[in-house]
């Protein structure tokens, strides 16, 4: 069948999870302005023209190296049909993108498209768990028992913090055989939240809660769960309150079935010796829920990650808490060395350190990240599933192609 390695590889994807540049008119008080306000006198006017020059010529480098990255990822064999790029230094932000926003029409990628966000979307429920963290609504040592006592009894001493950091131990459901042999019969077919759990109900803890860290798709919709259960809400809703309405998101959702709201990028699927099969709507959405089921936009994205690193929805006492880190990738790994924290990811490069989360999910590959304080930002988006184990060699590449956003981002234009 068409969809037949998206079916079954979900559990990867929800676990590993135009050649042009646009330059956005800087606003007032950015670069132009302080240069022109600079012209006191002629040795200070000498030296700021100076180091406006050097700025704008490491602004360049930054962005012809980038551009030149993502031309040649989708002119790889089995590379991306797509990809797009916010970088974003202070006010000014500039796109990149090379390839298509679908093959059937050869349109040009734009940052209102939407796509799926795979595991970019954990960050989503970390604004949510750590927002009733700060209200005293749920604490970081709260526990599976003490929340959820329905849940199995092995589970129970499991806390908040450790199901954020992914050291919680809990059995994985995306790697449930009876899972990935109902998503082949039926890959469009709703699956509640609720029932997600109870493909890995009877099993055991993998490691005591606390001892490792291991990325694992059932922490997120554990954390989820707590959030609905003291709240009395479901966890769609927490996200219009306390995400959506506090950033202006308008284009972001999380829907329960398999359509795409238009317009979308298309996301492919790339086997040897096949013609590229869009595969955007191949899976239900909800069969990830708050572990990758989400849909959004970049520009969106790139809104979003600066209010989390801002932070905008939870207070400074908890984003402490949130950026104690231990070794671990994000799935895929992102840039650099990768570190996790609550619903975070440390990348630290040779241009500086971000924070946030990578995604993969048939047909999309994601990257977002910002610095401390969300003021330089950059977000990346491919239409194709790409992993440690799909097509290796162009992760790769665009695992370069990430860096250097990271480093368009972090260079004053």
């Amino acid at each position: 069948m068409a969809y037949k390695r998206s079916v079954r590889s979900l559990a990867a994807a929800t676990a590993v999870g135009g050649m042009m540049a646009i330059a956005a008119a800087a606003t007032p008080g950015s670069a132009s302005a302080v240069r022109h306000e600079a012209r006191a006198t002629p040795d200070r006017a000498t030296s700021a023209q100076t180091t406006a020059r050097t700025k704008d010529r490491a602004q360049v480098t930054a962005g012809v190296a980038l551009q030149k990255a993502l031309n040649h990822l989708v002119a790889l064999p089995y590379g991306p049909p797509g990809v797009i790029v916010i970088a974003q230094h202070g006010s000014r932000s500039t796109v990149y993108q090379a390839g298509t926003a679908s093959l059937a029409d050869r349109r040009p990628l734009s940052t209102s498209d939407h796509a799926r966000l795979a595991a970019f979307a954990k960050t989503y429920g970390g604004a949510v768990a750590l927002s009733l963290v700060s209200s005293g609504k749920l604490r970081l040592s709260s526990t599976i028992g003490q929340i959820l006592p329905a849940l199995p009894r092995a589970w129970h001493r499991v806390t908040l913090r450790e199901v954020l950091q992914h050291r919680s131990g809990l059995p994985d459901y995306t790697r449930s055989k009876a899972l990935r042999e109902r998503l082949a019969r039926y890959p469009r077919a709703t699956i509640l939240p609720d029932q997600l759990l109870r493909y890995v109900w009877g099993k055991p803890l993998q490691f005591r809660p606390g001892s490792r860290y291991k990325y694992d798709n059932s922490d997120n919709v554990v954390a989820a769960m707590m959030a609905e259960a003291v709240t009395g809400r479901s966890y769609n809703s927490l996200l219009g309150t306390l995400v959506y309405q506090r950033a202006g998101l308008s284009q972001t959702s999380l829907p329960s079935g398999f359509r795409m709201p238009g317009p979308y990028l298309h996301g492919y699927q790339l086997e040897p010796g096949q013609p590229p099969v869009d595969v955007s709507e191949a899976l239900t959405a909800s069969a990830a829920w708050a572990s990758g089921g989400m849909v959004s936009t970049p520009a969106e994205m790139n809104t979003f990650i600066r209010d989390y690193l801002a932070p905008l929805f939870f207070t400074r006492q908890t984003q402490a808490d949130q950026l104690r880190f231990v070794a671990g990738n994000s799935s895929p790994p992102g840039p650099g060395t990768n570190a996790a924290g609550l619903a975070v990811f440390q990348y630290r490069t040779s241009c500086g350190a971000v924070y946030g989360h990578t995604g993969s999910f048939p047909g999309y590959t994601q990257f977002g990240a910002a610095t401390l304080g969300g003021g330089n930002s950059v977000t990346v988006t491919a239409t194709e599933q790409l992993s440690t184990t799909v097509h290796p060699q162009v992760l790769a590449v665009l695992r370069q192609a990430e860096l250097l956003a990271v480093c368009a981002a972090m260079t004053p234009g």
